[in-house]
C-alpha cells in the first residue's frame, strides 16, 4: 500500500532523497515493462508518477521553509 504524505514528511532528508531515488528507479522499471508488454498492472505507472511527485513537493516545502527561516535571521 503506497504511503501517505504525511509518513513521508517524517522521514529525515537524506532518507526523503533514497526514497525519492528508489521512486525513479521503480518508475524506470515500470516503464521498461510495459515497453516490453510485461507489465500487468497499469496502474503502477500512475501511482509511480505521484509518489515521485508527492516526494518531490515535500522536499520543495522543506527548501521553501528553509529559505524563509535564512530571510528571517538575515532581516
Amino acid at each position: 500500500m503506497a504511503k501517505k504524505a504525511q509518513d513521508y514528511r517524517q522521514l529525515d532528508d537524506a532518507r526523503l532523497d533514497h526514497e525519492i531515488n528508489e521512486a525513479y528507479r521503480a518508475l524506470f522499471t515500470l516503464r521498461f515493462q510495459h515497453a516490453s508488454r510485461q507489465l500487468e498492472n497499469y496502474r503502477a505507472l500512475r501511482e509511480a508518477r505521484r509518489t515521485i511527485a508527492r516526494l518531490r513537493t515535500i522536499k520543495r516545502e522543506r527548501q521553501l521553509a528553509a529559505l524563509a527561516e535564512q530571510e528571517k535571521a538575515h532581516g
